[in-house]
C-alpha cells in the first residue's frame, strides 16, 4: 500500500511511518531508501531473502541502531530524536532471547516489569495480565531453562507485552516451532491485532504462516522495497513491482478437467478471450487467464455451449510463496 492509502484505511493514522530509510555499512547498502507505513490493527508481513535488510530495518525501528539517512516515526515520535518515547510504545521480540539462570517465568516477567518502571500493584497486575494472555500462568514457577521452544517463544512474547505497547516488532517469532506451537502463536498475534488493535510488523521465512495471519506484506530484497500492498493485491499481481513482467496485469491459473476426447480442447481454448497460454495433459488443461471473475464465467459458459464436457473448473489461488518467487530475484549483497 502507498503511504496515502494507509492514512485512508478506516480513517486511522499510521502508527509506523518509515520514511526514506537508509543504512549503509561502508559500501554495503543494507537498507536503501525504504518507505512504508502501518496502522492500528494491521498485521504487516516483512519478507525477503536472508541479507535483504529486514533485521536491520527492524533494529532501527526498535531504536537499537541508527539510520544513515531517513527516519522512522512510531506513534509520531522519531526513533532518532525521541528514542525513549518510542520505547514506551513499542515492543521488540528478537529472533532469540537471553535465558537468565535460576529464574522462573514469573520472576523473569517481574524483572522486565521493574525495568519498565512498574511498581507495587501496577507491576503485579502487568505480570498477571501477561501470564493470562500467554496462558503461562499454570507454569509461573517453572524454571525458564527447562521450557520448550514453544513455551520459550510465548515467554518472549510476554516479555515484549509487559508494558502494553501499541506497536509490536516480531523478528522470526515462529522459527523452530512445531506445528501446534506455530498455530497457537499465530492465534495470539491475531488477538493482539483484532481485539487489542495493536500494530504488528512481523518477519518470517514461513510464508504460508504469513499468508494466513497478515493482511498486508512488504517485500524487500538487497535493501530495496520491491512491492508492498495487501495480500490479495500482491497475489493478483495488481501491485507494481520491479519483477512483474506482466505490467501489473493479473494472471490466474485455471485448471479444467473434461470427459471424452481432448484433441480439440487446446484449439478451442486458445480461441477464447483472455486466454494467454494453454497446456493439455490427459483429461486436464491448464490455462493462464487474464480476465476477471465475469470473464471466467463467460469462458466456462462458452466451453459448455461448444459441447465440451467440463467436469471440473478450478481457478488456482496464487500463494504468498508464489508471489514471493515471482517478485524476487534471489539477489545477494
Amino acid at each position: 500500500m502507498t503511504e496515502a492509502a494507509e492514512h485512508d484505511r478506516d480513517g486511522l493514522s499510521p502508527t509506523i511511518e518509515v520514511r526514506n530509510l537508509h543504512r549503509f555499512f561502508g559500501s554495503l547498502r543494507a537498507v536503501d531508501n525504504v518507505s512504508f507505513s502501518a496502522v492500528p490493527g494491521q498485521v504487516m508481513g516483512f519478507i525477503g531473502p536472508n541479507g535483504a535488510g529486514k533485521t536491520t530495518t527492524m533494529r532501527i525501528l526498535a531504536t537499537l541502531d541508527l539510520p544513515t539517512a531517513g527516519d522512522v516515526l512510531v506513534r509520531g515520535e522519531s526513533v532518532i530524536d525521541e528514542p525513549d518515547k518510542v520505547r514506551r510504545v513499542l515492543g521488540f521480540m528478537p529472533d532469540s532471547f537471553g535465558r537468565y539462570p535460576n529464574m522462573n517465568i514469573v520472576e523473569y516477567l517481574d524483572f522486565f516489569a521493574r525495568a519498565y518502571g512498574f511498581r507495587g500493584a501496577e507491576r503485579r497486575d502487568a505480570v498477571e495480565r501477561v501470564l493470562d494472555f500467554t496462558e503461562l500462568a499454570p507454569l509461573a514457577t517453572k524454571p525458564i531453562a527447562t521450557l520448550s521452544k514453544g513455551m520459550s517463544q510465548r515467554l518472549c512474547l510476554g516479555r515484549t507485552l509487559v508494558h502494553d505497547p501499541d506497536v509490536l516488532i516480531l523478528d522470526e517469532p515462529a522459527a523452530g516451532l512445531d506445528p501446534r506451537a506455530r498455530v497457537e502463536l499465530r492465534e495470539l498475534i491475531q488477538l493482539l491485532a483484532t481485539q487489542m488493535h495493536k500494530t504488528v510488523l512481523i518477519s518470517s521465512h514461513i510464508l504460508t504462516e504469513l499468508g494466513e495471519i497478515c493482511d498486508s506484506v512488504v517485500i524487500i530484497e538487497a535493501g530495496k522495497i520491491l512491492a508492498a500492498g495487501s495480500i490479495e493485491e500482491l497475489q493478483r499481481g495488481g501491485v507494481e513491482s520491479t519483477e512483474d513482467d506482466t505490467g501489473g496485469q493479473s494472471l490466474t491459473e485455471i485448471v479444467i478437467t473434461v470427459l471424452g476426447d481432448t484433441d480439440e480442447l487446446e484449439r478451442v481454448l486458445v480461441q477464447q478471450a483472455f486466454v494467454q497460454q494453454v497446456s493439455v495433459a490427459g483429461q486436464r488443461a491448464t490455462v493462464s487467464f487474464s480476465g476477471d471473475d465475469v470473464a471466467q464465467h463467460d469462458l466456462l459458459k462458452a466451453l459448455v455451449n461448444l459441447d465440451v464436457r467440463v467436469v471440473r473448473f478450478e481457478a488456482k489461488t496464487q500463494t504468498l510463496e508464489d508471489t514471493f518467487m515471482r517478485i524476487t530475484q534471489g539477489k545477494l549483497q
